[in-house]
């Protein structure tokens, strides 16, 4: 993870952050729930992720059209612009774990994570 977190400091994003902002670029428009879930966040943690990235422009909410209750969040263009000015060092830093790990391995890993997180409870 030094890696990581050494090229998120220079983003001035978290790491929870970035992944809130990867998940919401894979996903485009999402409520929530699916975000924290996806992102292996709880919900009171992205609340307070939500309101920091909004007031930094990177990501926004708005009510969902067909139902009020809901919110609709969307990583904003300047989100994307942040994912993509550090895509080539993110792609470094995991192509370096694969070259370490040996593919089989950091797949392994991956779906080991997908899993965990896909369970509740």
């Amino acid at each position: 993870m030094a890696p990581l977190r050494e090229m998120l400091a220079s983003t001035g994003v978290t790491e929870q952050q970035w992944r809130v902002l990867r998940v919401l670029d894979e996903n485009r428009t999402m409520e929530p729930k699916a975000l924290a879930e996806q992102a292996c966040l709880l919900l009171p943690s992205l609340t307070r992720i939500m309101q920091s990235l909004e007031e930094r422009g990177l990501m926004s909410r708005a009510k969902d059209p067909n139902d009020g209750r809901k919110l609709q969040l969307t990583i904003t263009d300047e989100g994307r612009a942040l994912l993509e000015r550090h895509k080539g060092e993110s792609n470094r830093i995991f192509d370096a774990l694969e070259a370490r790990f040996g593919e089989e391995r950091l797949d392994q890993l991956l779906d080991l994570l997908n899993e965990l997180a896909s369970r509740k409870g």
